[in-house]
């Protein structure tokens, strides 16, 4: 998965948190107190797009949405992350031994969910 810079990341965090699709001049708007000019907008909104992170529509003004969750994008992290791990063990192990205990509940449950107890020898 690609990672995103500074100002994609701020783009992303718009998109995320919008109700729908929506044009580059609003995102630039929502970005006022960075001063971007709408190219710049448009720039990003195409290396996003192109790094599989943004779709749009054919409407003029084209209008833009997240291709996935903000969830979708950590997840996709964290398999890649742990991915390029030597000792795939040993950082979940870490990862583990640093949540609290209702994150530790929620894993637990969570993985009871995602496993049968036919897949637990496995």
């Amino acid at each position: 998965m690609a990672s995103l810079g500074e100002l994609e990341r701020a783009v992303m965090d718009r998109l995320w948190s919008a109700d729908g699709p929506i044009a580059a001049t609003e995102l630039r708007d929502g970005l006022a107190d960075r001063g971007l000019a709408l190219t710049t907008v448009h720039t990003v909104l195409s290396r996003l797009e192109h790094k599989g992170f943004v779709v749009h529509d054919d409407a003029r003004p084209r209008r833009f949405r997240a291709r996935g969750s903000r969830e979708d994008h950590a997840a996709e992290l964290m398999h890649e992350v742990l991915g390029q791990a030597g000792d795939r063990q040993a950082v979940l192990a870490r990862f583990v031994g640093g949540v609290d205990p209702d994150e530790a509940r929620l894993l637990r449950e969570l993985l009871a969910r995602a496993t049968g107890p036919d897949d637990i020898n496995r």
